[in-house]
C-alpha cells in the first residue's frame, strides 16, 4: 500500500518536562510557535480545498501526551472532522516514553491516532542521562509494549553520537530498538544546534563532535540490521528547514542527504565483499534494486571509483535488478574463470 501523504502540524518542545542538551525544537522544526485547533483546522481546511483525501495527520516536535489534556483533546477535536469526511486517513504523533500510559493510549484511539513514535534515543541509561533526557532505557520497553498492546503503530527514534555514546552503544541501542519489535524507525544522529547545552559542552572541549562523516559510518552499520529485521528505517538525518542550514546547526551530522550517504556507504560495502572474490583486471557489473541505483553509483560516483581502485578492475558497471533484494549482487562480464565458475555467473 502506498504511504498516505503526511501533513505535520509542529508542537515544538510543548509537554517535555527536560531541556535535552541537544535540543532547540523551535530551530529543528523551523516552526517558532506551538500550534493550536485552529491551526489544525486551517491546514486541513486547504488541503480538502487542492481535493486532497486520506492523508495523515502527524502532530511533531513535542511530546503530545505530556502537553495538558486540554490542548491535546483541542488539537484532535480540530481533525475529527476531516477523519468523518475521508480527509484524514489517521493520525500519528510523536511523545516521550515516560508520558505514556493505558489511559492516554485510548484517548488518542478514540480520537483516531494510528501511530505512536517514541522517543527513545538510546538504550543506554548513561547516555540518557548525559543527554538530559530524565527516562530511562526501561521506559522505552514499557511504553513500547503499550503501546503495541494497544493495536497502534509503533515508531522508534533513536540517536547517535549523543554524548557518552560511541560506535558500538549506537549499535547496542539499534539492536534493543529492534527487539522491541516496531513498524518502522528514525535515526537522528546529533547535530549540534546553536544556543543550545550541548554547543556549550562542544566548545568548551566536553563533547567531541559527531560528524558527517562519523554518522555515516555507524548508519551504514546499523541499516542492515533493521534491514534484516525487516524494520523500515523511514527517516534518516533531520529534515533540513531554513534555520539549520543559514546557521542553525553549528556542527555535528547536519547534510541535507544524509540517509543517501549512509545508504550508500553500506551497499559499497556489501559490494567490496563480493570484489573480494574477483581478481583484479576483471570487469564486473554490480546490481541492485532499482530504487537503489544512486545510492550504489554513489555521490559523483563516488563508489564506483573507490571499488574500482581498491581491487584493481578493469572497469564496473551498475545497473538495476528487480530480484535483487535489498543487497547488492555481482557478476563477471567478462571471460574471467574463478573457482570452478563460468563465465557470467554470478559470485
Amino acid at each position: 500500500m502506498a504511504r498516505a501523504r503526511i501533513l505535520p502540524i509542529f508542537v515544538p518542545h510543548l509537554g517535555c518536562p527536560n531541556d535535552c542538551v541537544f535540543c532547540d525544537q523551535k530551530r529543528i522544526s523551523g516552526s517558532p510557535l506551538p500550534a493550536s485547533g485552529r491551526d489544525v483546522a486551517e491546514t486541513l481546511e486547504r488541503a480538502k480545498a487542492k481535493g486532497q483525501t486520506g492523508v495523515e495527520l502527524a502532530f511533531y516536535g513535542g511530546s503530545f501526551t505530556a502537553v495538558s489534556s486540554r490542548l491535546q483533546r483541542e488539537l484532535l477535536d480540530a481533525a475529527q472532522p476531516y477523519l468523518a469526511d475521508g480527509t484524514v486517513r489517521s493520525i500519528r504523533l510523536s511523545t516521550r516514553p515516560d508520558a505514556v500510559d493505558g489511559e492516554k493510549l485510548a484517548f488518542l484511539q478514540d480520537h483516531g491516532v494510528g501511530t505512536v513514535e517514541l522517543g527513545a534515543q538510546s538504550m543506554s541509561d548513561a547516555v540518557l542521562r548525559a543527554a538530559g533526557r530524565g527516562h530511562t532505557a526501561d521506559d522505552t520497553v514499557r511504553a513500547a509494549a503499550l503501546v503495541k498492546a494497544a493495536g497502534l503503530h509503533l515508531v522508534l527514534q533513536m540517536m547517535t553520537g549523543l554524548p557518552g555514546s560511541d560506535r558500538e552503544t549506537d549499535t547496542e541501542t539499534a539492536r534493543r530498538i529492534i527487539a522491541l519489535g516496531p513498524d518502522g524507525a528514525r535515526i537522528y544522529p546529533t547535530v549540534i544546534v546553536k544556543n543550545t547545552p550541548l554547543e556549550a559542552m562542544w566548545r568548551a572541549g566536553r563533547y567531541r563532535e559527531h560528524t558527517v562523516a562519523d554518522a555515516v559510518a555507524v548508519c551504514a552499520d546499523i541499516l542492515p540490521l533493521f534491514e534484516a529485521a525487516r524494520i523500515p528505517v523511514i527517516r534518516l538525518g533531520l529534515n533540513p528547514t531554513e534555520e539549520l542550514s543559514h546557521g542553525g546547526a553549528v556542527g555535528g551530522a547536519y547534510h541535507p542527504a544524509l540517509g543517501e550517504l549512509a545508504r550508500s556507504e553500506m551497499l559499497r560495502r556489501q559490494a567490496a565483499a563480493l570484489l573480494l572474490m574477483v581478481p583484479p583486471g576483471a570487469s564486473v557489473t554490480l546490481g541492485v534494486a532499482p530504487e537503489r541505483l544512486s545510492a550504489m553509483i554513489g555521490q559523483h560516483r563516488a563508489n564506483i571509483a573507490a571499488l574500482a581502485a581498491a581491487f584493481s578492475l578493469g572497469e564496473i558497471k551498475v545497473k538495476a535488478v528487480e530480484n535483487a533484494g535489498d543487497g547488492v549482487v555481482c557478476r563477471l562480464v567478462n571471460d574471467v574463470l574463478q573457482k570452478g565458475g563460468s563465465p557470467g555467473e554470478p559470485v
